[in-house]
This record gives structure tokens, sequence and C-alpha cells, in this order.
């Protein structure tokens, strides 16, 4: 097999055919049951009961994620981004190269490297960071990313509104409640956290003003918060139905010449007539004229 076709078959192009498009399906669903794996691997029961299964079945993920990463290094060059010398250096620092890479160290650094159990239970919870992996083989998870790089600006100002009514919030709670309650605002950092809980409108109810105006204004922040808060969401959701538009706009193709209308000279009816009667394009002249 040359590398090339390796390379489609892991990119899951169309020239890949239906190897890429199994691989794709295989990866994706051990990418999910390694996720599962390592959820029900934290309790303690589950581990101990099933302990040879969890173990074989992270010896089996990791072989298998070695060798992947390993094929996408080779194969590298067959990237235009990743040609020349240097290629696959540049691309084992891309950004889904080194997630190739988190996924399965967890699995080699206690070989290479003395732990402590605490960092090795921590490395083993990095384990999860392999659902970033679907973001290769999800459309959707790309059309997120793309809704947001479309909408930074703006999600970007939303933000900085956010923290900034954080901050006076946070500032103005402290001055109006620290004499009555010198223990849950002692100090702005503190009132923080009540600002936090208020403007989300989770209210857990641990801190809470308790002077008259301190309830007034907390139940106005409480409003602005719903408010606030809704402002990023209406930007994406509108960023997301824009999207979701532009990919449902297809270009009309006449049935009979393969070719695009919209891109002719003339009407629709005009070029479809004039397709079918084997005749030249609208709007131009007849060639044996």
């Amino acid at each position: 097999m040359s590398r090339y076709r390796l390379y489609n078959i892991l990119e899951g192009t169309d020239e890949g055919g239906t190897a890429g498009k199994v691989f794709n399906t295989f990866i994706v669903a051990l990418i999910v049951a390694n996720v599962a794996a390592v959820v029900l691997g934290t309790d303690a029961f589950l581990y101990l009961r099933y302990q040879f299964f969890f173990d074989w079945f992270e010896i089996f993920s990791v072989a298998i994620f070695t060798a992947e990463y390993a094929l996408r290094l080779w194969t590298a060059p067959c990237n235009p981004g990743f040609v020349g010398p240097g290629g696959r250096v540049r691309f084992a620092a891309s950004p889904m190269a080194i997630i190739d890479l988190v996924a399965i160290l967890p699995f080699y650094l206690p070989m290479i490297i003395p732990l402590d159990l605490r960092v090795l239970r921590m490395l083993r919870l990095l384990r999860v960071f392999r659902l970033f992996k679907l973001y290769r083989y999800s459309e959707a998870l790309k059309m997120l990313e793309r809704v947001v790089k479309a909408e930074k600006e703006a999600l970007v100002v939303v933000g900085f509104v956010l923290v900034v009514l954080l901050v006076l919030t946070s500032t103005v709670m402290y001055c109006v409640e620290h004499n009555a309650q010198p223990e849950a605002f002692s100090s702005i950092p503190m009132a923080m956290w009540w600002a936090v809980a208020t403007l989300t409108t989770v209210g857990y109810g641990d801190v809470y003003p308790i002077t008259p105006f301190g309830k007034l204004l907390g139940g106005f922040i409480a409003i602005l918060g719903i408010g606030m808060f809704a402002l990023p969401a209406g930007i994406l959701a509108s960023a997301f139905g824009d999207e979701i538009k532009n990919r449902h706009e297809k270009k009309r193709i006449c049935p009979h010449c393969g070719r695009c209308i919209d891109d002719q000279p003339g009407s629709e009816e005009e070029y479809v007539s004039g397709a079918e009667d084997g005749l030249t394009q609208p709007g131009q002249p007849d060639a044996s004229h």
C-alpha cells in the first residue's frame, strides 16, 4: 500500500474509499469506548471486579492509538501543509497531533519516569482527553469551531462586559454587606463567589445579602444576569443558523448537461430548454453563424 493511499484512509477522504470509512468508524467507536472505560474505571467496585478487562482494553487501545499516531506522522508529507523539510515536525506540533500524543502518553510515562501515586492517578484521568480526538471525525465539532471563529469579536466583547459586570457587582456588594456579614463578604474576591452564583442565576444559597439595600441590589443583579448571559447564547444561535443556512444553499444543477444553472446567462427556463435541444448556452452566439 502506498503512503498516499494510507494517508487518504487515515484522513477518511473520498479517495480513501470504504477502507477509510471503516477505519474512521472504528476509531470513533474506540474513542467513545475508551472514555466510557475511564469514567467507569473510577468506580472502585467496578474496577476491582473487571480489572482484567479494563487493563487489557487499555493496552489494546494504546496499541491502536500509537500505531495511528506513527502512521499519521509517517504520512504527514502527503498533506500539502506539511510538505518539505521539517514537515513531520510541523505536523507533530499541530493541535491534533498533540492531542493524539497526549492520548497515549499517560500509558508510557510511568514506564520511563517513576511517578508518585497521586501523579499516576492524575495521568490516568488525562485519558479522558482522548475525547478530543473526535474533533477529527466530527463535522458538528468543526461547525462549532467555524461558528466561534466567525463570532469571536462579538464573544470577546460580551466576555469583557461580563468581567466588568462581575467586578462592579462584587465591589458594590462588598461595600454594602461587609459590615453586616464580615465573614461571608470579607473581601471583594469572596464577594465574587456570590456575584458568579447570582449572575449565572444558580443561587446556591450559601452566601446571600441580608441588608435591605443588599437584597434590593441582589435582585437587580440577578435580573441583569439573565439578560447578560443570554447575549452569548443568542450570538451563537444566530451564527449556527447562518452556518446551517450556508451549508444548505446548494447550487442548482441542470439535469441534462450537469452544469450549474445559476452560473449561466439567461433565465433558468431558457438554459434548460437549450440544453434539452442541444443548443448553445442562452446569451451566446451560435458558432456556425
